[in-house]
């Protein structure tokens, strides 16, 4: 006996080469090995996968979880409470709190509040500012740190950069991977009369309108190529943004979000209201469907869900003055699980847009595929399980989320990190254990 300490039986493992019917074997946080059928193996810890898919951990490449500054909103263990509920074993979190993430020493306290709150495994981005280049040369040395993020338009908090000489630097001298939120935002600060004069949320895409964001994408894209360094372009909202960004596989790679994919104008806008608000926006059904056809086609590398709560006071406030953002990461999976059953795309396909695609895009090492000596990080699905989605089942201290009485069909089980269980049948079990990504 090879002395595992647990055992996951009669499940369909989701491994890089397809679904295959066997047991898997973790052993010192690790995937020790795929033992074949009617195997005499045993382990303290047996998990009965019958009729459930196994899966690598999920990984959101995109969060916001407030921490610090904003964290009346959400928080380290908050948001991770929400991941694990969602299935998600690794997120990767975004600079824009308050004071923002754009040094080592912001990096490293969000490590060490991790290491103390957070039920799943992290990473953080540093932020792009104009006067920050000297951090952003060492960020590759600093712990946890798993990319650099750039907003080329406004959004919630004060990062933002869009000189094309400051840019330029950026992508000739660093080294990690550079995740871009692309709104054009000279065009969003000569356009701010329409939201202005807005009589309600439906302004908001009319003020951040196809244009604002193509013409960023489309500069970013040119400055990849000039420069030779590879970018990834997150939350893309329009149809001509993935017909171009189809041309240019060579440099960029490309993120969508289940909202987008799920959500679309008026309809939307008129059923939730400012929920329904973010940046980039909710578009129409066309955008949507053009989407689609990029995720179809592979344009699409990954999916985030730009997780990013507000409170009801605060999204209440009415729009314009109301904040952009919806929370996600609880729902990632469960969304996408269902446009699976409903024939969208393949649970292969989704393995590969949550699991192995982030893991290489950001080179975590040993994360996203069911294998030997990779982390024994594990999402356990139930295809078959039906589940309404509602509000009061949201751990983000937000409370809400726009798929409230949305029923769903595929719903994540079981949520083990490092080889322990965090979330076992929609409950969080033992204690906060994550732990940095590494490179």
């Amino acid at each position: 006996m090879a002395g595992y300490e647990t055992i996951i039986k009669n499940g369909t493992l989701m491994t890089p080469t397809g679904p295959v019917k066997k047991d898997l074997a973790l052993r010192h946080s690790k995937i020790a090995a795929l033992l074949e059928p009617g195997h005499e193996e045993f382990a303290p810890v047996i998990i009965d996968a019958t009729d459930k898919h196994v899966l690598p951990g999920i990984i959101d490449s995109q969060v916001h979880f407030r921490e610090p500054g904003l964290d009346h909103k959400e928080d380290l263990h908050s948001g991770s409470k929400s991941a694990a509920l969602g299935g998600v074993t690794t997120y990767l979190e975004m600079p824009n709190t308050n004071p923002p993430t754009i040094d080592a020493a912001s990096i490293g306290y969000k490590v060490g509040r991790g290491r103390e709150t957070s039920y799943t495994n992290f990473g953080f981005f540093m932020g792009a500012t104009e006067k920050n280049l000297e951090n952003l040369l060492e960020a590759s040395e600093v712990e946890g740190c798993c990319g650099i993020k750039i907003f080329l338009g406004s959004s919630t908090g004060s990062l933002l950069l869009y000189d094309k000489d400051k840019l330029t630097k950026i992508f000739e001298s660093c080294s990690l991977p550079i995740a871009l939120h692309s709104e054009n935002e000279l065009m969003l600060r000569e356009r701010r009369p329409i939201r202005d004069a807005a009589k309600d949320v439906h302004g908001h895409y009319d003020w951040r309108n196809v244009d604002t964001a193509l013409s960023s994408t489309k500069m970013i894209l040119e400055l990849a190529r000039e420069t030779g360094k590879r970018v990834h372009v997150l939350h893309i909202s329009t149809k001509e943004e993935m017909e171009l960004l189809a041309t240019y596989k060579d440099v960029a790679t490309v993120e969508v979000t289940p909202q987008h994919l799920t959500l679309s104008a008026p309809e939307d806008y008129d059923r939730l209201g400012t929920y329904a608000q973010m940046n980039p926006p909710i578009r129409t059904s066309d955008h949507r469907d053009g989407l689609w056809e990029g995720l179809t086609k592979g344009t699409v590398d990954v999916i985030g869900s730009d997780h990013a709560p507000h409170l009801k006071k605060e999204k209440d406030i009415g729009y314009p003055n109301s904040p952009s953002g919806m929370p996600g990461v609880q729902t990632i999976l469960t969304i996408m699980l269902d446009h699976v059953n409903q024939g969208r795309l393949t649970l292969e396909k989704l393995v590969n847009l949550l699991c192995l695609r982030p893991a290489e895009l950001y080179s975590l090492r040993n994360k996203g595929k069911l294998a030997i000596g990779y982390d024994a990080d594990i999402t356990i699905v139930d295809m078959n399980k039906t589940h309404t989605i509602s509000n009061g089942e949201q751990a983000s201290k937000c409370g809400w989320t726009p798929y409230d009485g949305k029923k769903v069909k595929g719903f994540p089980v079981m949520t083990i990190v490092g080889g322990h269980t965090v979330m076992d049948n929609g409950e969080i079990v033992g204690t906060p254990m994550g732990q940095p990504i590494c490179r």
